[in-house]
């Protein structure tokens, strides 16, 4: 067979190809087969070049049955590949440790052929920046991990209890668990962001061989579009089909734009999961309240476990305080710490920056944090927003009066005065919040919602016939409206 053959019989070969992956797997034979360029035939052995080490390793790891077969078809029995590897000279040297040669060679064996293959092999660095280059054998990839997102730090509370779970089960078993994907789900400042970037940290810290990688959606938008024109999409896909662990926060930014990111991520998602590969995902919303996503991207971020982050309840939220001053080294009287937790209760991110204000206050006045400092501070700073009224603060109100502790209405004591506050909290929980009866009873004492309608009847009828009850509710009601 005449040298001058080869573009015919690399064509014949791709034929052969295209039909054993059949339509349905059109873009893996884009992205793998279409890239190959024939560059000679000596004998029985055709040379091709492909574009990086990686793409050759992907093709052999991947398809050499399938090559096997479509060379020997055309050359015979004793058909050979050959591969030419020639690096992207393109590529910005200053992203790398240090330069990289242009045509560096190691002698590797082809498993197809057993012959020589020209390959550069000797870049196993650090790369600051994983968007730009393709992946690399070995290559460490910078994870974008936070250190100070742990999960020894995020406090457990019933608000999050199911995310915190799934997230250590992950990141025991990336890929290997039912949660796969991760959707993690919730307003603002609720901890989402941080229980992504803890989940991380332990996967690298229980397999540190894992490639774990941290990126907002906005980055991996921009990065796809700098990709587009650099023309350079095809190494930005392979990069991220090499991720062991991807994690994507915020993905509510991509709804009503970036269709073709939303392509590109959608076939590196089913990538990466046929592989086994971890992935985690945040969002604003859940699913189904998401605008704006290519309809198959949302049935895959169906697939896995959603898990959503609640508000804390006042608990949870005296926790977070207490862990956040134990870290700092910073001692704080209880009473002050259950102000700040009743009085900041939209979320983690305000309870703690007003935590931050009132040791800053105090530092830079040099005045011990007392609770009238405390009541000072915090005061001013709800002032500017309308106080969200709780049953966690209902409660705290309705047995400050009573001069009863909180923990007296969880109690299943028949006590007169027990049972009084216990169905104050019930029947302004139900005239102010928006709470339902069964949330309501289930935080009165793990009450059913016809004891909670029971309780607002017994305070109507007492609040017309009892004097000291109408001046009860009177003065209760009063301090709500203040608050």
């Amino acid at each position: 067979m005449i040298e001058e053959d080869y573009k015919r019989v690399w064509a014949e070969c791709l034929e052969v190809i295209k039909d054993a992956l059949g339509p349905e797997n059109k873009r893996a034979f884009d992205t793998w087969f279409v890239p190959i360029v024939p560059l000679q035939l000596e004998g029985s052995t055709l040379i091709v070049q492909v574009p990086s080490p990686y793409f050759y390793e992907w093709i052999e790891a991947n398809y050499i049955d399938l090559l096997k077969r479509a060379i020997r078809l055309q050359l015979g029995p004793n058909g050979m590949l050959k591969y030419s590897i020639v690096m992207d000279q393109t590529i910005p040297t200053d992203l790398l440790s240090t330069t990289l040669p242009s045509h560096g060679r190691t002698t590797v064996k082809n498993p197809l052929t057993d012959l020589p293959v020209n390959i550069n092999k000797d870049h196993a660095r650090e790369l600051p920046n994983p968007f730009v280059i393709p992946g690399i054998q070995k290559t460490r990839v910078n994870p974008q991990l936070s250190p100070n997102y742990t999960l020894e730090n995020f406090v457990e509370g019933d608000c999050n209890r199911l995310a915190r779970s799934a997230g250590y089960a992950v990141a025991e078993k990336p890929g290997l668990t039912a949660f796969n994907p991760l959707l993690l789900h919730s307003n603002v400042g609720l901890g989402k962001t941080h229980l992504a970037n803890a989940i991380g940290l332990k996967t690298k810290e229980l397999h540190p061989d894992k490639v774990v990688l941290y990126v907002t959606s906005e980055q991996f938008m921009a990065q796809y579009a700098e990709a587009g024109r650099a023309g350079s999409t095809n190494d930005f896909i392979h990069f991220y089909e090499q991720i062991d662990v991807l994690i994507i926060d915020d993905i509510q930014f991509w709804s009503g734009k970036g269709p073709k990111t939303q392509d590109a991520f959608f076939h590196i998602f089913n990538h990466l999961h046929q592989r086994n590969c971890q992935i985690i995902i945040t969002s604003d919303k859940a699913p189904g309240e998401l605008q704006g996503l290519e309809p198959r991207l949302l049935s895959r971020l169906k697939w896995g476990l959603n898990a959503d982050l609640q508000a804390p309840d006042v608990e949870t939220r005296k926790a977070i305080l207490r862990k956040k001053l134990e870290n700092d080294g910073i001692e704080m009287s209880d009473e002050v710490i259950e102000y700040i937790a009743y009085n900041i209760n939209t979320n983690v991110r305000e309870l703690e920056g007003a935590l931050i204000s009132l040791i800053a206050q105090s530092s830079l006045n040099h005045k011990q944090i007392t609770f009238e400092l405390t009541k000072q501070m915090i005061d001013k700073y709800v002032q500017s927003s309308s106080r969200e009224i709780t049953i966690d603060y209902i409660q705290k109100v309705v047995c400050d009066s009573l001069d009863l502790p909180v923990e007296a209405i969880q109690q299943t004591s028949r006590k007169r005065e027990i049972v009084q506050a216990r169905q104050l909290s019930m029947y302004f929980a139900k005239k102010i919040t928006k709470s339902s009866l069964a949330v309501i009873g289930m935080q009165c004492g793990n009450k059913d919602h016809a004891t909670v309608l029971h309780a607002c009847k017994t305070i109507e009828n007492l609040r017309q016939t009892d004097r000291y009850i109408r001046n009860l509710v009177d003065e209760l009601e009063k301090k709500f409206k203040e608050a």
